[in-house]
């Protein structure tokens, strides 16, 4: 397979595994912003707000709060978000009323504060949510008003307590009180979560579990076509190129040797023959495995 061939089957993996991506919405935003941050200490985060230096950071640290209001748990807490969903016609959650509990709190290591600003918590809030499913008939009148009561719809309660450890990205600046706290800013939004940052990630794509799948093997079978190019290409450029004109000497050709054939050469690029039928190998593997994923959840 010629080594344009493969790049082309490699690009075209990566575009639709980008096209994945695009698909996850805010989530695989969030699930970026956490990973790529740069890390610094609220000492740190908190002399960039002084500085009013407008930089797009993480801090880690234990959640505090001079002010705390319980739940039914008695567990103290300092943000809480109830919102009822409803599927829409695509067969997506949409929020149908949403509403919030929260007093000031921030992140804290032993000598140094940043406050949080909760009301810029939007989509960035990952924790694990508590979930109560059910149908909109389930709900009062007013919220099946103009829906089918059938449709699937659900309660969904995120909360933070303050004896939690959370990570923190967002931009440190001062706030209306003077003191340092980390929001949204430069484009982006806040982001926090109470989870370590791998299970934060893997809980913003939980809603597309078969869809991150998909994008995994996608780019993985990109970049095995992309190597295979390459090596092709390596291969072509360090393999003599073949003399015009030269024939075989037909006193070490036996003419009755199936393995002749015709009388012509048929020493080719074994290497780049293996690359190929490596590349294929790998690409009928994820397409198995994609398979097997889609029907075991289908």
């Amino acid at each position: 397979m010629p080594a344009l061939t493969l790049a082309a089957i490699g690009l075209g993996c990566l575009l639709l595994a980008a096209v994945c991506l695009r698909a996850f919405g805010p989530r695989y935003r969030v699930a970026r912003l956490l990973a790529a941050s740069r890390q610094v200490s609220i000492g740190e985060a908190a002399e960039l707000a002084a500085a009013a230096r407008p930089v797009y950071v993480r801090v880690s640290g234990r959640i505090s709060s001079a002010e705390e209001f319980p739940d039914e748990h008695d567990r103290p807490l300092v943000y809480r978000r109830r919102r009822i969903e409803a599927v829409d016609d695509r067969g997506r959650w949409q929020a149908i009323e949403e509403e919030r509990e929260a007093v000031p709190f921030g992140v804290e290591s032993r000598s140094d504060f940043i406050a949080i600003d909760d009301a810029a918590l939007e989509e960035g809030l990952v924790v694990i949510p508590r979930e109560a499913d059910g149908r909109l008939d389930d709900l009062p009148a007013d919220f099946a008003a103009g829906r089918d009561p059938a449709t699937p719809a659900r309660l969904v309660i995120e909360q933070v307590s303050a004896v939690e450890h959370a990570t923190v990205a967002g931009v440190p600046a001062l706030g209306p009180d003077g003191q340092p706290r980390m929001t949204a800013g430069l484009g982006r939004p806040l982001v926090m979560t109470t989870l370590e940052l791998p299970a934060a990630m893997r809980l913003a794509a939980r809603d597309r579990r078969r869809l991150a799948t998909v994008t995994m093997l996608l780019l993985a079978a990109g970049a095995v076509f992309l190597l295979a190019a390459l090596a092709s290409l390596l291969l072509g450029w360090a393999l003599p190129p073949p003399v015009a004109g030269q024939e075989p000497s037909p006193m070490l050709i036996d003419p009755l040797d199936p393995r002749a054939g015709d009388g012509g050469a048929t020493i080719g690029a074994p290497l780049l023959a293996a690359l190929v039928v490596i590349a294929i190998g790998l690409a009928a593997t994820i397409a198995t495995l994609v398979y097997v994923r889609l029907a075991r959840r289908g």
